[in-house]
């Protein structure tokens, strides 16, 4: 008896469903044919069961195949957030803000994006991350106290973009 899931969507900004689509147009493209290049020439080499390179592209053939089906997995299963349908100056996916940890007394830069997109380390956070999910819907001006595992954070935010 097969179960019917229903995968919740994510959240995508029009950026990074550019960014996926253009990742996966390379791979499909570009990548699939260097490898089959690497492949065909390691077979040209004779015995395939002592062939280290016929072994490495096989295993760069399958990375990039897993990579193509898990990004094709994230375009099927995201919905794209336009930022003009939010309210001027509402924080919303796709946004940019600028806050202050009350404090600490320091000014943070983050752009808001679906948790697919994340990257704490380049300032990308995710709309389901506590800091992200507090900010959803605030505006400048707006003072957000932000429940964390340790403790809470109070921010104030700066500006909207």
């Amino acid at each position: 008896m097969e179960e019917n899931v229903v995968q919740k969507k994510q959240a995508l900004s029009a950026e990074g469903y550019k960014k996926y689509e253009e990742e996966l147009l390379y791979l499909k493209g570009v990548r699939r044919a260097e490898i089959a290049e690497k492949i065909k020439d390691a077979r040209e080499q004779g015995d395939l069961s002592e062939n280290a390179e016929y072994d490495a592209a096989k295993d760069e053939q399958r990375e990039i195949e897993m990579r193509i089906e898990e990004i094709e997995n994230i375009l099927v299963n995201s919905e794209v957030i336009d930022k003009s349908d939010l309210k001027k100056g509402t924080i919303g996916v796709g946004c940019h803000v600028k806050i202050l940890d009350v404090k600490a007394d320091e000014e943070i830069e983050y752009d808001i994006v679906g948790a697919t997109e994340a990257n704490s380390l380049s300032g990308k956070i995710s709309n389901e991350s506590p800091l992200g999910s507090a900010l959803l819907g605030k505006k400048k001006g707006d003072e957000v106290e932000v429940k964390l595992a340790r403790g809470s954070l109070k921010v104030k935010i700066l500006k909207v973009s």
